[in-house]
């Protein structure tokens, strides 16, 4: 008997290694699904990844700590270039991409690599867009040009090696030549006709000017001696040598390339004579529709985008309409926004303890507040967040801009934006899915900036949370109030860079409004020429995660859950809206 038993002991045990085998083998040949298929694709990423990473090695330190850890181990230290488009070379590169994207078969992905694919061809079909590749395309500004944000990262870059220290300072000696690139860049445009108009050149050259304020007593001499002390990588010897190498290199690398850059600018200031937007340039409304879809990461054309906003405006301006009509009496509680807070640090607190009930717990988070510097505060954003590098998920730095002069509530709900549940937690949340490497190159401005203006309308309700109703009343009306003055704004970019609308249209029209004073509005105008597209972000990425929230509550009925419904954004990731639509809905 016993040597039946073994007998069909042994033919059980070939059974069931058949029957495994087979399992393993319609795993590897299955149509649905190939191992071999994901590594072919993440070898392809990888290599795209350390490619366009390494085109910039101030994005590659804040994108990795720690290069190796994407077979980055020699790398040129470079700011990138400033080039003359290329159309035909471009389309070249946009032909040899596509085809190798279409070599890939999206069935036998797995999910992770299913959206990537299809994040890659969206970005795709944008760059082949007739507009792309234009000299219209600006490197310089006021509030978001290179000259302005370059500081920025400058004194926020970290030293987590002796290495980086190095880099750091070659970053500077390489400031020069990329400056002398942004400059011919800005003398062909004044040549074919494009060049800025006046207003922004000056706004460009005072902001230069300020910069260069006390250059013996520079701020970014003082931050980096503290940065390079606090690092703990130097003996005092090496650390007294690396602040006299960095202030000859202030002297004579940074410093004279923004009096170039001022000098260059005061040369070719009258050489821009369109006062208005991209539609009065040759292919400028092609540019525009292309900047569009870059920015926002949606399908909309400018003009379906505008039907869009109107109908927004008249529903925001209805609800605002309703609540004072129902209580007149909140009018007068506008002004009264006084919060019970003294730092920004217990807003944040308090923020991370009001957002559980509808956004899924993150732990572990280490940030800082800090201070924009005042030679550049006029000059930036009344807050802004730093990303970490997704390797290391920190560290988290939130700016405040103290000119800004911020209300309570006004600080409260920005700090929303820039951090719980908005940009901080976003971008940490993303990290921390280990989504393939070259995701974090494709992030849509839209989705970013849309996902922190819409939680911005959460944070008004958490303000008032534990007041009285009727000053949560009143704080609805404030994010009323915020929504109408982003749609506006959002619609007169259309109007000025799509329909050609001139300074006296959008007076006409913000009159109509009530906002009457020319200056505010020769203000906004001008902001808005200088940065197309950059109200849209916000405010179109806003109403595309309000349309998937509508959509998502309209198939679940009584099963939606806006925790579970963030919980799916999270997991999904930064993505074009087509995308993200796709996915949320793939039942």
């Amino acid at each position: 008997m016993k040597p039946k038993r073994l007998k069909r002991r042994i033919r059980f045990t070939f059974v069931l290694l058949l029957l495994l085998t087979q399992v393993l083998l319609f795993w590897y040949l299955s149509p649905f699904f190939s191992p071999a298929e994901n590594r072919r694709f993440g070898a392809f990423t990888d290599t795209l990844f350390r490619a366009e990473v390494s085109s910039s090695t101030i994005n590659l330190h804040y994108i990795l700590s720690d290069p190796s850890l994407a077979g980055i181990e020699d790398y040129p230290v470079t700011l990138g270039s400033v080039c003359l488009p290329d159309r035909t070379a471009h389309l070249s590169l946009c032909e040899n991409r596509r085809k190798i994207l279409s070599s890939f078969s999206k069935k036998k992905l797995n999910k992770a690599n299913q959206i990537t694919l299809d994040v890659l061809l969206f970005d795709l079909e944008t760059e082949e867009m007739e507009g792309s590749c234009s000299i219209l395309a600006e490197v310089l500004g006021p509030s978001l040009g290179v000259q302005s944000q370059l500081p920025i990262l400058l004194s926020e870059y970290a030293f987590r090696t002796r290495q980086d220290v190095l880099d750091y300072l070659q970053l500077l000696r390489e400031i020069p030549e990329y400056f002398d690139q942004i400059i011919a860049y800005e003398r062909e445009k004044s040549r074919q006709g494009v060049f800025m108009n006046d207003k922004a050149a000056q706004g460009i050259i005072d902001q230069c000017t300020s910069f260069l304020l006390d250059p013996q007593n520079h701020y970014l001499q003082k931050l980096f001696e503290k940065n390079l002390s606090s690092c703990g990588l130097f003996s005092e010897e090496e650390q007294k040598v690396c602040l006299d190498t960095h202030q000859k290199l202030i002297k004579n690398c940074v410093l004279p390339s923004y009096q170039a850059l001022i000098e260059a600018l005061t040369d070719l200031m009258g050489t821009g004579t369109n006062e208005g937007g991209l539609a009065h340039y040759p292919g400028g409304k092609a540019y525009y529709r292309y900047l569009v879809r870059a920015l926002t990461g949606c399908d909309d054309s400018p003009a379906e985008l505008l039907l869009r906003l109107k109908e927004q405006l008249s529903c925001d301006c209805h609800q605002i309409t309703e609540l004072l009509s129902a209580e007149p009496s909140l009018a007068l509680l506008l002004d009264q926004t006084s919060l019970a807070f003294s730092t920004p640090e217990e807003m944040l607190l308090d923020l991370q303890e009001a957002i559980t009930e509808d956004f899924p717990a993150l732990e572990g988070i280490d940030y800082e507040v800090k201070y924009v510097d005042e030679s550049l505060e006029k000059y930036l954003s009344p807050a802004f967040y730093l990303t970490p590098p997704v390797d290391t998920q920190s560290p988290n730095t939130i700016y405040i801009n103290r000119s800004s002069n911020m209300s309570q509530l006004e600080l409260y709900t920005t700090l929303a934006h820039e951090g719980f549940p908005g940009h901080l937690y976003q971008s940490v949340s993303f990290s921390r899915t280990d989504a393939p490497l070259i995701r974090h190159l494709y992030t849509p401005s839209g989705y970013a900036e849309g996902w922190a203006t819409y939680v911005e309308s959460y944070a008004y309700g958490y303000a008032g949370r534990n007041l009285s109703d009727d000053l949560q009343s009143a704080f609805s009306i404030q994010w009323l109030n915020r929504s109408i003055h982003l749609c506006l704004y959002s619609i007169l970019d259309i109007a000025i860079h799509d329909q050609g609308w001139l300074f006296e249209d959008a007076v006409t029209f913000l009159g109509s409004f009530g906002v009457t004073d020319t200056d505010t509005i020769a203000k906004i105008y001008q902001y808005i020429v200088e940065t197309p597209g950059n109200y849209l972000k916000y405010y179109v990425g806003y109403l595309n995660f309000m349309s998937l929230k509508e959509e998502a509550e309209e198939l679940q009925k009584d099963k939606f859950s806006t925790m579970e419904f963030h919980r799916d954004l999270m997991e999904i990731g930064a993505a074009p809206f087509p995308v993200v639509r796709s996915y949320l809905f793939l039942r």
